[in-house]
């Protein structure tokens, strides 16, 4: 294990970036800690075949920082922190591998909590708390909470209705068409929120077996060839609920929708896009205030597991996400960057409490 330093690390603000590497297990992974000012950094661990060590790289940097802002937005008492291990999860994973990562997350005393994300799940990190104490994300026959998906989807499902209410005056998804690009743990279970309240769906995904899941459980939603068949459809709502990166230059200036809110991290796929969004008059409700729900299940995981407390928390998604679509409003600036100013001031103004000595 190593610390890294270089110009990537010290451009993007990292407090650390450690490297994680075991031979005879095969165990190639990156933690990434962006800021503890509030607390020990918290957020999953992606396993996922990159294609490049520099791709990982990025991705960790992108991930944890995001983790931060949501946090902080979320009201935790915790820093921002990622993982990836760099492999195929379906051929790669072993339980020494797993404890070989465990060990390593173990030997940063507390300053990271790892959870699951994609790649990763509940029985994986079963086996990770075999060798930490700093895993959170558990399953409930091990004291945990279960799958975070729940809350995730739960918390879109309340910055949806915000957006929804900010632009059509209604807090409610009824008689809107929805077009949800991603039925994996999180947007199937926002599909079923969605048609629960009254709305019409439009999805795609890459894996058959989502889509043969879609067809059987839910037949009346409609489904489409892929991402791009998505955003050009006729939806009134998009909700990337994948990989990150979906709003880029292409994919903006092609969307009907009228409002963003997903599930996915990181969809804005460069600096500006947000600027880009507004211009064209589409609402983005910002994805790390709206997929908190996952990172504030996983939280209260550490205090003593309670679901109604945890989805009482989750529900405020609804009351930020608002507070930030009218505080954009107010100061004529895209709601990522009114998001972020929240954030920002917060982890200044809580972190600086920690300067205060305690004997």
């Amino acid at each position: 294990m190593g610390v890294f330093a270089n110009e990537d690390q010290e451009s993007s603000g990292h407090e650390q970036v450690v490297f994680c590497h075991d031979k005879p297990t095969g165990l190639k992974a990156i933690i990434g800690i962006y800021s503890t000012a509030l607390g020990p950094a918290l957020g999953g661990t992606r396993f996922y075949p990159y294609a490049t060590e520099d791709d990982a790289l990025r991705d960790v940097l992108d991930l944890s920082r995001g983790m931060a802002y949501k946090n902080a937005l979320a009201g935790l008492d915790h820093g921002g922190g990622k993982a990836v291990i760099w492999g195929d999860p379906e051929q790669g994973k072993s339980e020494a591998l797993l404890r070989a990562y465990g060990r390593f997350v173990q030997s940063l005393n507390g300053r990271y909590y790892t959870a699951c994300d994609v790649g990763t799940y509940v029985a994986d990190m079963d086996v990770v708390a075999r060798e930490t104490r700093f895993v959170t994300g558990r399953s409930v026959e091990h004291g945990g909470a279960g799958d975070s998906s729940i809350l995730t989807a739960w918390g879109v499902f309340q910055g949806m209705r915000a957006a929804a209410e900010h632009m059509w005056g209604t807090p409610t998804l009824a008689g809107r068409r929805v077009g949800v690009a991603g039925l994996g743990k999180v947007g199937k279970v926002l599909t079923r929120h969605l048609l629960e309240d009254g709305a019409a769906v439009v999805a795609t995904d890459v894996s058959e077996k989502a889509l043969a899941w879609a067809r059987e459980t839910y037949p009346q939603v409609d489904l489409v060839a892929d991402a791009d068949a998505l955003i050009t459809s006729d939806i009134d709502v998009y909700a990337p609920c994948a990989l990150g990166g979906a709003l880029n230059d292409d994919s903006v200036a092609a969307l009907r929708a009228k409002v963003v809110a997903g599930g996915a991290n990181n969809q804005l796929a460069h600096p500006g896009i947000e600027k880009v969004l507004a211009d064209r008059g589409i609402l983005y409700a910002p994805d790390y205030v709206v997929n908190a729900g996952g990172v504030i299940q996983v939280a209260d995981e550490i205090e003593g597991f309670n679901f109604e407390r945890a989805k009482l928390r989750a529900n405020r998604i609804y009351d930020t996400t608002r507070d930030i679509l009218r505080l954009a409003d107010a100061e004529g600036v895209p709601p990522a960057v009114a998001a972020d100013r929240l954030a920002e001031r917060r982890m200044a103004e809580v972190g600086r409490l920690r300067t205060i000595h305690l004997a």
